[in-house]
């Protein structure tokens, strides 16, 4: 199957500068129609440029005399991957041209190779001058949209520069949940030694092991047998966090796809009654899908968290609010947020956020624990929010998390993303008053 590489990065990405889709969307589409051997350069020039796209279009527009129009976004995607791959790739740079000129031809659009030819020639010896240019806006130091430079500047005087560097790093980690119910974390990485694999255990939580290099993780020794799950080290606090308890009657809100709900089920094997709630269908499969490979199961409902139509009016001990939000958190693994989310996005999503909470509420017992968590890094959709929520709840106290990670807020704890650690996350634990 003879398939320009460039040419599918370039359809692959052209419905993300529609604002159309995301490349958790689009990509598996794309990646099945590439060769095997070619799918590790086929998401390397996507998230690659996604990840730069701020200070590719910079590159772009001065290297332009007009800008593209919206019929041609797949020139413009493909313009943007040929200045990537001089910019960042080893590729030799007449190849990487060739390849790029050769895509404007398998786009059916031949008018466009001239211009792709000249522009990344132009690019290629101009690029010292050009790259100087970059760096003189602090949209192109930053490599971030400007609306979030604001906010995040706004938010985190303290912390800001540290989030947008974790946001440009490239290089996060692939962290691991083992399955206490099927072995130990000990027992675990013992296993992974016998087979020469490098993995460590992660600081903050119990049962996260961390593997020095990426791999597919379907030839993990113990992968059939539910031995672990791939969950990043932030979102595997929220099971201790519920302090579960034989008996309890457990909700995980908004469960897709599924790695909260198995660390519940992992963490408290007595537990009396386990519902999962998730909006869409389509996201259900993979939550049943993880269940049964790591022999769990639970009710799953697919109903809107916001409503309460498909409760049983059975009040729970416990809920988990894993609540839809920005994701600013998880850029670094996503870089498609940094172009795909507008400012505009984060108020719209507190409203929604809020909205779920008031209605999970009305279902949480006397007495009884909700942890609220987002991977987002803004206050709005964070803090600010849970003080909205305990301020009009007459019913509703925080509980403040004694830990050693994060940083403390006057409600919850933010967890912004480290290097070679864990993404960005929030969480705050509430309780309601017993009458």
């Amino acid at each position: 199957m003879n398939v320009n590489v460039r040419q599918l990065a370039a359809e692959t990405l052209e419905p993300l500068l529609r604002h159309q889709g995301s490349l958790n969307a689009v990509l598996p589409e794309a990646a099945a129609r590439c060769p095997e051997r070619d799918r590790g350069l086929l998401r390397q020039l996507c998230y690659g440029t996604m990840r730069d796209f701020q200070q590719l279009n910079i590159i772009a527009n001065k290297l332009l005399k007009r800008p593209f129009k919206v019929a041609d976004f797949d020139i413009r995607a493909l313009l943007l991957v040929g200045i990537y791959q001089l910019r960042s790739l080893r590729v030799p740079a007449h190849a990487a041209i060739n390849e790029t000129v050769e895509a404007a031809h398998g786009l059916k659009k031949s008018w466009a190779a001239s211009l792709i030819n000249g522009v990344l020639r132009r690019y290629q010896r101009e690029t010292e001058a050009i790259e100087e240019k970059v760096l003189e806006s602090e949209l192109g130091r930053q490599n971030h949209p400007e609306w979030f430079i604001r906010k995040v500047q706004n938010n985190w005087p303290d912390h800001w520069q540290k989030i947008i560097d974790g946001n440009n790093d490239s290089d996060a980690p692939l962290t691991l949940r083992v399955n206490k119910q099927q072995i130990s974390r000990e027992d675990f990485l013992q296993a992974l030694a016998d087979e020469e694999i490098d993995a460590t255990a992660t600081p903050l939580s119990p049962q996260g092991v961390t593997l020095e290099e990426a791999c597919d993780v379907t030839i993990l020794p113990g992968y059939d047998d539910g031995w672990f799950s791939v969950q990043d080290e932030a979102a595997q606090l929220s099971a201790e966090l519920l302090d579960l308890q034989p008996g309890q009657r457990v909700l995980d809100a908004c469960a897709a796809p599924g790695g909260k709900l198995g660390h519940i089920l992992e963490q408290e094997a007595e537990l009396s009654h386990v519902d999962a709630v998730e909006l869409e269908k389509r996201r259900t499969d993979r939550v049943y899908d993880n269940l049964a490979r790591l022999k769990l199961e639970a009710n799953l409902y697919i109903a809107d968290a916001s409503k309460d139509d498909w409760w049983d009016k059975h009040a729970y001990d416990r809920i988990l609010l894993d609540a839809p939000c920005s994701a600013t958190g998880v850029i670094r693994r996503h870089p498609d947020i940094k172009y795909l989310r507008k400012g505009e996005d984060i108020a719209a999503l507190a409203d929604i956020q809020l909205s779920i909470l008031q209605n999970l509420w009305q279902m949480l017992a006397p007495g009884g624990k909700l942890l609220y968590a987002t991977c987002s890094i803004f206050p709005q959709e964070n803090e600010r929010l849970i003080k909205r929520f305990v301020t009009q709840q007459n019913d509703a106290e925080h509980i403040p998390l004694s830990a050693d990670w994060g940083v403390s807020r006057p409600y919850g704890r933010q967890l912004f993303a480290i290097p070679n650690s864990h993404d960005g996350f929030y969480y705050a634990l509430l309780t309601k008053a017993v009458d």
